[in-house]
């Protein structure tokens, strides 16, 4: 019976909580159990403003994303346009209307939630590249006429971001976007190409560079040149990265986050702090619920029968394997902090909007898998 629902793409609510991918519902949940633990050892044991608030967070967000897999793919597919418009409007509406914290205006007051349309962004440009090549053959991508919608969707937030500024998720949102462009059949020289400009015109964006961006490339090189300051953070997060060991010192016990020797452990810097409570094999086991996902993702890509729920599923788990390794990298010092946070993991609402509407729309491609789109 299920099935023949499936094929004439009429199913009851029974019928689309039964084809939910549990795995991938379980992986989210893990994620969020954990981050629950985390976030109430960032606060010292204490049940306090941050943990009750990540809770809230995560279970209403948690509901939206079980709400927005039940949309139909159809939904989504005509609705990627209008999704982007009302992002791109939101984020050119921060210039005006933002809201400023920390030298940066990144933030829209919409009274329930500070909302930064930039990691929205992050899934807005992924579901738009995918309705605009749907239809495109891959031998035909890298033609004139099609090359210059994408370049504009492109950078035209980039550049809104990054004069925020807020150059880190601008560049996650690149790189997304880019992923998406990849995963059509762009051909190789043209990133190639692509590369060798950007090295070329590197020396006139740092020109652009703020003064504390400037400061943590030089710090990410040499973190020693400014241990109380600049690079002050970097290196207490690779301390207590190495005090965990193997098997870590234990829920409660990190002395880093627990002596407030580690800044921002609330949210870029989750990771630093469950690290070195819960060492190697804990970090391990976080890193594989996050490979689960990811592999999820791809699987209902390879499973969905329409290109676009493909290429979206591709994108976004591109996307999500990127966010997850920059902020591992970020902290471990392996790339100069960027303010990326680690999905559903680190504290802050907009970004657990993004992830959660992002993994509905894949849920979404599930259910709906059998489904075309027009």
């Amino acid at each position: 019976m299920l099935r023949e629902n499936f094929y004439k793409g009429n199913l009851s609510l029974k019928d689309k909580i039964l084809a939910l991918d549990f795995l991938l519902v379980l992986g989210v949940l893990l994620v969020g159990v954990i981050s629950f633990f985390a976030m109430y050892s960032s606060e010292q044991g204490n049940f306090g403003y941050y943990t009750k608030s990540h809770i809230y967070r995560f279970s209403i967000f948690f509901v939206v994303f079980l709400a927005a897999s039940f949309f139909s793919i159809q939904f989504w597919y005509k609705s990627s346009y209008i999704f982007f418009a009302l992002v791109l409007i939101l984020l050119i509406a921060v210039d005006s209307f933002g809201v400023s914290a920390s030298g940066s205006k990144r933030w829209i007051n919409l009274y329930a939630i500070n909302l930064q349309p930039s990691e929205l962004m992050k899934v807005a440009l992924i579901i738009f590249l995918s309705r605009y090549y749907y239809k495109i053959p891959s031998e035909s991508v890298t033609d004139i006429k099609y090359i210059f919608v994408p370049i504009i969707v492109l950078f035209v937030p980039v550049a809104l971001v990054a004069i925020q500024p807020d150059l880190g998720t601008a560049m996650l949102i690149l790189f997304g976007g880019i992923g998406v462009i990849w995963l059509t059949g762009f051909r190789f020289k043209f990133f190639l190409y692509s590369f060798f400009i950007a090295i070329c015109l590197l020396p006139v964006g740092i020109s652009f560079l703020k003064p504390y961006q400037k400061s943590r490339i030089l710090t990410f090189f040499n973190p020693e040149r400014d241990p109380l300051g600049a690079g002050y953070q970097i290196i207490q997060s690779k301390i207590a990265v190495g005090s965990g060991g193997i098997f870590g010192k234990g829920f409660l016990q990190g002395s880093q986050s627990y002596l407030d020797y580690l800044p921002e452990k609330h949210t870029d810097f989750i990771f630093t702090l469950f690290s070195e409570e819960f060492g190697f094999v804990g970090s391990l086991l976080l890193l594989l619920i996050y490979v689960m996902i990811i592999y999820r993702i791809i699987v209902i890509g390879n499973n969905s029968r329409n290109n676009f729920a493909r290429l979206y599923c591709y994108g976004f788990a591109t996307a999500f394997f990127i966010y997850v390794a920059v902020n591992m990298s970020m902290v471990l010092g392996l790339l100069p902090i960027v303010g990326a946070p680690l999905p559903i993991m680190s504290y802050g609402g907009s970004s657990m909007l993004s992830m959660m509407v992002g993994l509905g729309i894949v849920m979404s491609c599930k259910i709906y898998q059998r489904d075309e789109v027009s």
